[in-house]
């Protein structure tokens, strides 16, 4: 038979017991939270890497490559059409002509052009590009590149062959046989008579 001094002793040792127990596990627990567990995030090595990767990728002069998808085309870095507007040198030692971004303001002549989608006609030098003096006129033409290495700014003259009505300074992209039928890169298409253009109409 057990003692009733045991009976008591047990009653106040078993919740006593669960008390101390419990606290002590509350203040493990808020000790170690208070004191993190020592991670710390790994530094950011992003901007580094990239500079690595730019420092081993050599520069050259060329243009980025370009496609024939609408909007396509090679990006930063534009190379103007017509170049710095200095005359290159042969190997022979001669001169190499500029191009038509190059004619002097002297020897300019001016067509008329008549733009059937914006459904006006007007004067354009031969010494800037259609797509150039297009936007000068105010309208949005469509373009993407700006060096005849995309057919974003793809233009359809309708009276013929494009190249007997434009000259092209570095047109990458048209085939003969679509310049046979009268499409233009109007970025680089530099006007050599009157003719009409639809603009924005790719082959």
């Amino acid at each position: 038979m057990l003692n009733p001094l045991a009976i008591v002793l047990v009653a106040i040792v078993n919740p006593l017991a669960i008390v101390i127990a419990a606290v002590a596990t509350l203040t493990i627990v808020l000790v170690s939270s208070l004191k993190g567990t020592g991670w710390e995030p790994t530094t950011d090595i992003s901007d580094e890497v990239l500079e690595h990767r730019a420092a081993a990728v050599p520069e050259t002069d060329f243009p980025e490559p370009g496609n024939r998808a609408i909007g396509g085309g090679g990006g930063g870095g534009a190379i103007p059409a017509g170049g710095d507007g200095e005359e290159g040198e042969l190997e022979d030692g001669s001169a190499a002509s500029a191009g038509p971004a190059d004619i002097p303001e002297d020897e300019v002549e001016y067509f008329d052009v008549e733009f059937v989608k914006q459904g006006e006609t007007v004067e354009l030098a031969n010494n800037k590009t259609v797509l150039e003096q297009g936007e000068d006129e105010g309208w949005d033409l469509p373009y993407a590149c700006r060096q005849g290495q995309c057919v974003s700014c793809a233009g359809h003259i309708t009276d013929g062959p494009s190249e007997d009505f434009v000259e092209h300074d570095n047109q990458q992209m048209l085939e003969e046989a679509e310049l046979e039928d009268g499409y233009t890169l109007t970025c680089v298409a530099y006007p050599r008579d009157s003719f009409s253009i639809e603009t924005g109409e790719a082959p």
